[in-house]
């Protein structure tokens, strides 16, 4: 009970001159308190059970096993798909990344000084990233139709809204004196941005758009099963029908292309910053 005690109530410190001085008060232990109670009725809505992963591991391990060895000879079946993947992933998140640019100079509050604006701006922002890329996958395919133009539309959107949140939080902690300089000397906002502020900003959007690409192959792997196109269309079909030595082929020839794709991105991060 005293070491309880000691954790929430801080004990007075004594200084070399003899002044005691009382420590604020500790928020760590209420934090603490709060999330084991969130977890504890966590649990109980949505009944987690260690047990039933526990009984479940056999049937796991079956799968599995039935997937590997994976089937050679379903290779050449996997490429156009892995394929679309790609190039969805690539389109949608440089078309995003482009469109941010603006968004995210309109929301940044050193630059953007018309606060109403400026809100509106970042509330659409918020709307958009609230919406998982699966449900905008899924209405693109009601508008559009099935096929990758939907998962590309999706994943330029999800790439849209987060690169334009991560560029104005950048924006904002940029050296603003250059810009001020170039407006006092006659220069337009856009000229003063164009010469002061991008190059700044410049190697972490490329490096915001590189990691976004890199989470965007991951993410259009699973829009086939709402119908968006690329390899996740070959997953669902393949699970449904049992045929697990495939699936294993699917997953992977897809593990190989995200590591390579996460390897080069990291390296091209690394020399941009």
């Amino acid at each position: 009970m005293q070491f309880i005690k000691h954790w929430f109530i801080p004990q007075p410190i004594e200084l070399g001159d003899g002044k005691i001085v009382q420590p604020p008060k500790k928020v760590t232990p209420y934090v603490v308190m709060i999330l084991l109670i969130m977890t504890i009725i966590a649990v109980e809505v949505t009944g987690f059970n260690v047990g039933v992963i526990y009984d479940g591991r056999k049937e796991l391990v079956k799968i599995v096993s039935r997937m590997f060895p994976p089937d050679l000879s379903y290779m050449n079946n996997v490429w156009k798909p892995l394929w679309d993947t790609i190039m969805m992933s690539l389109l949608g998140s440089g078309v995003g990344a482009i469109l941010a640019v603006p968004f995210a100079i309109l929301s940044s509050q050193n630059i953007n000084t018309n606060k109403i604006l400026l809100q509106i701006i970042r509330f659409i922002l918020s709307i958009l990233r609230t919406i998982p890329t699966l449900i905008i996958a899924l209405i693109a395919t009601y508008i559009f139709g099935i096929g990758t133009f939907a998962g590309t539309l999706a994943i330029g959107i999800f790439t849209f809204a987060i690169t334009a949140k991560m560029l104005y939080e950048q924006i904002e902690t940029v050296d603003m004196k250059p810009f001020e300089a170039l407006e006092s000397m006659g220069a337009t906002k856009l000229e003063a941005f164009l010469a002061s502020v991008v190059p700044q900003i410049l190697p972490t959007f490329l490096s915001i758009a590189l990691y976004v690409f890199e989470v965007n192959v991951r993410y259009a792997a699973i829009l086939g099963y709402v119908g968006a196109g690329g390899i996740g269309l070959l997953l669902d079909e393949k699970l449904g029908w049992r045929e697990y030595s495939k699936v294993g082929m699917v997953l992977v020839m897809l593990f190989i292309t995200v590591v390579m794709i996460e390897t080069l991105s990291r390296t091209l991060r690394e020399r941009l910053s």
